[in-house]
């Protein structure tokens, strides 16, 4: 199976250094096959037909304390989990100079339809979409500072996701689908 593990919280203000090629070097260790990296914010893609979803997760996050000397949280997302993301995503929803939209990779304690109740999203101002792990948030740029979802960094809320931009969401769904 084809998974992404989306790291969270590393190499933001020089906090959670992790090197990339580093980190493929602990997947391919795992004796995780076809490792690829993409941008520095953390997402690996790999393939592993052994072990279950729990189970990558402990033994990924283990190996990153070994390897690096600190805990990070990991999710884990099956290319048929990301793909239907994606394909959920209207196509006008950009992340450009006019546009944000960042997909919100849920952890399974908050996965269900009600978080969105916790967004406080402004009508009107934000566009939510909740997809089964995940919440799409979509907002016309010159209206950013009106939107309360900023708001939510350092929330327990906020602990439970990682966020990636439309763009890079796309781009590790085409990277996976040429992995099959």
């Amino acid at each position: 199976m084809i998974y992404i593990a989306l790291l969270r919280g590393i190499n933001v203000g020089g906090n959670g250094k992790v090197e990339m090629k580093k980190l493929k070097t602990t997947f391919e260790n795992l004796g995780f096959s076809k490792a690829k990296t993409y941008i520095n914010s953390g997402n690996i893609i790999f393939e592993d037909s052994n072990l279950s979803h729990g189970n990558l997760i402990q033994v990924i996050q283990e190996a990153i304390l070994k390897d690096f000397g600190f805990s990070i949280k990991v999710l884990i997302r099956s290319i048929d989990s990301v793909e239907n993301v994606v394909k959920a995503i209207p196509e006008t929803w950009q992340n450009n100079t006019e546009m944000k939209t960042d997909i919100m990779f849920l952890w399974d304690e908050v996965d269900s339809k009600e978080v969105l109740n916790q967004f406080k999203s402004k009508p009107g101002i934000d566009n939510l979409l909740y997809l089964s792990g995940a919440v799409v948030w979509n907002i016309d740029r010159k209206n950013y500072n009106q939107s309360s979802i900023p708001k939510m960094i350092g929330t327990k809320l906020y602990s439970q996701m990682t966020a990636r931009n439309v763009n890079t969401v796309r781009k590790v769904c085409a990277m996976m689908k040429a992995l099959r």
